[in-house]
């Protein structure tokens, strides 16, 4: 992991542990990890069309998706795992701009209190990782601001899950 994304990830690390949207060690589930190439690609086009206008969109989407791939594993891996693109699955219910209340009502159901806690949450790490994307002074356009986008992406999707699974009830703990 390059120190970039590092970063990324001791600093939601930090804030959802303070938040106690996670637990201290993070979850291990190989099934949501390894879809995140093929979710990242087929996300990857329309993420980078809507990062000019709607950059905390398009990085806190990629949260909602983790959230829901994680729900995926909980519910009905062998049926979802089956599918070719989990992203377009998502996506293509009610279109990329209403991903996030499909997620966050349709598909996870949550009330309408966590519905919105939910909204603010995601709404703090996609502002936390993008404030971090700016720092780095990267120009536009570039190689390198490509791969810090899908650092912050990646981080965000891993953390999404961290916190749905949490959220289910499944710990992380020494044994």
């Amino acid at each position: 992991m390059n120190d970039f994304e590092e970063l990324i990830r001791r600093d939601l690390q930090q804030y959802l542990l303070s938040e106690g949207e996670i637990d201290e060690r993070l979850p291990e589930c190989p099934d949501v990890e390894g879809k995140w190439e093929t979710i990242a690609n087929a996300y990857i086009p329309d993420g980078v069309r809507e990062f000019q206008h709607y950059p905390l969109a398009s990085l806190g989407w990629m949260m909602y998706l983790g959230m829901a791939v994680a729900k995926m594993w909980d519910t009905a891996w062998q049926y979802y795992a089956a599918k070719e693109d989990l992203y377009v699955y998502l996506r293509d219910k009610r279109g990329y701009d209403a991903m996030d209340e499909y997620i966050r009502r349709d598909f996870l159901k949550l009330s309408p209190k966590d519905f919105a806690a939910t909204e603010e949450l995601v709404s703090e790490c996609a502002s936390r990782v993008h404030s971090a994307l700016i720092r780095q002074d990267i120009e536009p356009g570039t190689k390198e601001a490509f791969l810090g986008y899908v650092a912050c992406l990646h981080q965000l999707y891993l953390f999404g899950a961290a916190v749905q699974l949490k959220r289910m009830d499944y710990h992380m703990t020494r044994l």
